[in-house]
């Protein structure tokens, strides 16, 4: 299993930016996709989670960020609106995915690579 990440950048204050995450590989079933992110020195923070149709979001987020998922297309994206320079960080994708193996199903958590937000003042 293996999820891509695209849709970071640069933007000024107040900007939108859309990312957008895809899962691939011999998927079941994916349960809880998420975004977190990392800022500079600072730990890695959940920013907003989708688990069967259920969001949740931090509180630094909420009323700004979307997200929402296609379970067609094995997809999570993530809306931004009024970004923030303290929005900068590092934001990676995680889904909870149950997989064939060959022989029955597997489980796991998987991170997608890092793209990088940057909200200019």
């Amino acid at each position: 299993v293996q999820l891509q990440a695209s849709g970071g950048g640069l933007v000024q204050a107040g900007g939108s930016l859309r990312l957008s995450c895809a899962a691939s590989g011999s998927i079941f079933t994916i349960n809880t996709m998420a975004w977190y992110r990392q800022a500079p020195g600072k730990g890695r923070d959940l920013v907003a989670a989708i688990t069967s149709g259920i969001t949740n979001y931090a509180d630094s987020v909420k009323g700004r960020f979307t997200i929402s998922r296609d379970d067609a297309k094995h997809t999570v994206d993530l809306q931004m609106n009024s970004l923030k320079p303290e929005d900068t960080a590092v934001y990676y994708c995680k889904a909870d995915v149950m997989f064939y193996n060959g022989r029955d199903i597997g489980s796991g958590s998987y991170w997608g690579l890092g793209t990088l937000v940057t909200v200019s003042s």
